[in-house]
């Protein structure tokens, strides 16, 4: 005889635990939904850092506006939220996390603790929680908040992720693949929230993988996260009243294509994928594009409220809104309009032979067989012949070389005369020594210009974006003990016999006791937020490592500690911080240095140490156009080579 089994309630841990796994299938999810909830709250900075992918560490921390004390019990219960009060709120909701189980479903799933602080708040509190409830730190303990140190902002630590479902743990795919979904998220947010800076660290790493400025332009953010691509986008504005929805965008162009095609797409400032917009685009560009290239896309539609379902996927990863159809055809013919004003400015790469001209060489024919490079008419042409696009390549400075003494005196050819009195030679001497021999300007190249930059300037203000960039997170370069008093004697000698200190000052030993006295008691800060560590007598250990393997010159290492006591603002913390950081960076510096025979490390630092650092750490301020000089423009060269 069968048995028709009961039909029984599940434990509501159970219920919990398989809707977590719905909201949270991954650890890109999870920094997604705080991403958003940050964005809400108001953030201008937001910092990522991520151990194994996400699966045993995910801290999120930003300078929002905070969770007040008294919402902290509830704060990771289920449907507890701040942006619905009912279920037609639903049908206008324009915030990122509305339903209230970002966090519950995240504290089902993993150990959490929430550190946060309000404005009016005078301490910041820390609170553990697991199952979407307060947990005490140790047993026996009570788990109410606990008063302590913070910023304003909210700091969310998630630990080993899916502890508790190994099931799912074993279905994730490597720590370094989930790493890399998490970098997508953060990228794709960093370029639609160009008001907001962006930083995503692994844990112990030298060097954040994305780090953006709150002061960047979506461009700028674009070129530092995309690189070239930045320079072929279309800008898409559109407002279309009847439909209800406004577009922007930015899109590239007929000149760029890459191997897969890349899509921004945002809804409501909401990051989703929408398979029939991407379908409609890659109509537009099939055209344009050789076969197998695609576009980049970024794309942000403003529908009306009302018109969105945005509760139709646990992830929120899609929407579903009305008149999608015409929106779309509408969105498209945007498209066309600017791909088709844009036609203009298309680059091509050869022009027509003239008459009379030879055919091909046999150089061109190697070319169309080896390059692959696409074609333009029926002739492909190099990439490398119209500009150089590899940094691996011959650097530009080995067209650069100046005539030694040596050169002078060479014979150039048979009729040259050889000149052997002494008064020419000393005048040649006196030429040479008159010589710039300021050795801080590089030649760069930035697509089809290239620029002559003070790298001595420019480096200063990149080791200062590096050290705010990994602020609590700096690598150490170790000492042997040195007495900063005696560093700070030696810079007054030195500062003295130039003439640079009034004469009125009093004992030099007793200026050198009062700085390094002021320095070792504030010992404990530099070295938890610099890695600048000193003894309790008063010996430097430590340096900070800001870019790895670079150690900075230590001849200005006492004019360092002699300004440490001059210049930096103690009193206020972003006064010291940013004081501080400025002192750090102008030590760091590239200055060339004064003993030759080093000349050729120096020149090793500048190429393979600190101008990578260029490439992915930097955002150019306005301050220092004055010392960046456009010197020669390729397409003006062409031009004026085409006349000859």
């Amino acid at each position: 005889m069968s048995t028709i089994p009961s039909v029984k309630k599940l434990n509501q841990t159970v219920v919990n635990r398989i809707a977590a796994g719905e909201v949270i299938q991954r650890p890109a999810n999870a920094v997604k939904e705080l991403l958003e909830n940050s964005i809400d709250a108001g953030s201008t900075r937001i910092e990522i850092l991520v151990k194994e992918g996400g699966l045993k560490l995910l801290q999120i921390q930003d300078n929002g506006h905070g969770i007040r004390k008294e919402d902290m019990d509830i704060v990771c219960e289920r449907f507890t939220t701040s942006k619905l009060a009912s279920f037609s709120d639903l049908s206008s909701i324009a915030t990122h996390g509305f339903r209230g189980e970002a966090l519950a479903s995240i504290s089902h799933v993993a150990h959490v603790t929430i550190t946060t602080k309000t404005n009016s708040s005078p301490c910041a509190y820390r609170a553990l929680y697991a199952d979407g409830k307060l947990v005490p730190a140790k047993p026996g303990q009570s788990p109410d908040p606990k008063p302590c140190a913070g910023n304003n902002g909210t700091q969310i630590t998630a630990e080993d992720l899916f502890f508790n479902t190994p099931s799912r743990l074993k279905a994730l795919k490597s720590p370094s693949n989930e790493y890399n979904r998490i970098l997508d998220i953060v990228t794709r947010y960093a370029v639609h929230n160009s008001g907001i800076s962006f930083t995503c660290i692994k844990q112990g790493a030298k060097s954040s993988d994305i780090q953006t400025s709150m002061d960047a332009s979506r461009i700028d953010t674009i070129r530092r996260l995309y690189g070239a691509v930045a320079s072929e986008l279309l800008p898409i504005e559109k407002s279309f009243d009847d439909l209800g929805f406004k577009a922007n965008g930015l899109i590239s162009n007929a000149n760029y294509n890459m191997k897969s095609m890349t899509l921004l797409l945002f809804i409501n400032h909401r990051a989703v994928e929408s398979s029939a917009i991407k379908r409609a685009i890659q109509t537009v560009y099939a055209s344009l594009l050789p076969k197998d290239a695609h576009p980049f896309i970024y794309l942000s539609l403003e529908i009306d409220p009302k018109n969105v379902d945005v509760n139709v996927h646990p992830t929120k990863n899609e929407v579903h809104f009305l008149d999608q159809d015409r929106i779309i055809n509408t969105l498209i013919d945007a498209f066309q309009t600017a791909l088709e004003d844009a036609n203009h400015s298309r680059t091509f790469y050869v022009q027509t032979t003239l008459p009379g001209a030879s055919g091909p060489s046999e150089q061109d024919e190697e070319d169309k067989q080896v390059t692959g490079n696409k074609p333009v008419g029926n002739k492909p042409v190099a990439e490398y012949r119209y500009v150089r696009t590899d940094s691996t390549a011959t650097t530009l400075d080995a067209f650069l070389k100046k005539p030694s003494n040596d050169d002078m005196d060479v014979d150039m050819d048979e009729g040259r005369v050889h000149v052997n009195l002494g008064s020419i030679h000393t005048l040649r001497k006196a030429i040479a020594k008159e010589e710039n021999q300021d050795d801080t300007f590089a030649l760069i190249q930035h697509e089809q210009n290239i620029y002559m930059v003070n790298y001595n300037v420019a480096s200063e203000e990149l080791f200062y974006q590096v050290i705010m960039g990994q602020f609590q997170n700096m690598g150490k370069i170790e000492l042997n003990p040195t007495s900063i008093k005696e560093l700070i004697l030696i810079a007054i000698t030195l500062e003295e016999a130039k003439g640079n200190l009034p004469n009125d000052i009093k004992s030099p030993d007793d200026i050198a006791e009062s700085i390094s006295e002021l320095i070792i008691s504030k010992r404990d800060m530099l070295k938890e937020y610099f890695s600048l560590e000193i003894t309790d007598q008063g010996n430097l250990i430590v340096l900070p490592m800001v870019i790895r393997d670079y150690v900075p010159c230590m001849d200005k290492l006492p004019l360092l500690f002699l300004r440490l006591g001059t210049e930096v603002d103690w009193e206020t913390e972003i006064g010291c911080f940013d004081s501080l950081s400025r002192e750090l960076a102008m030590f760091y510096s590239l200055d060339a240095p004064l003993n030759k025979s080093n000349k050729d490390e120096y020149r090793w630092k500048v190429q393979h140490l600190v101008f990578p650092a260029f490439k992915t750490h930097f955002a150019a301020p306005i301050k220092l156009k004055p010392y960046v000089t456009q010197v020669a423009n390729l397409t003006d060269l062409y031009k004026i080579f085409e006349r000859c």
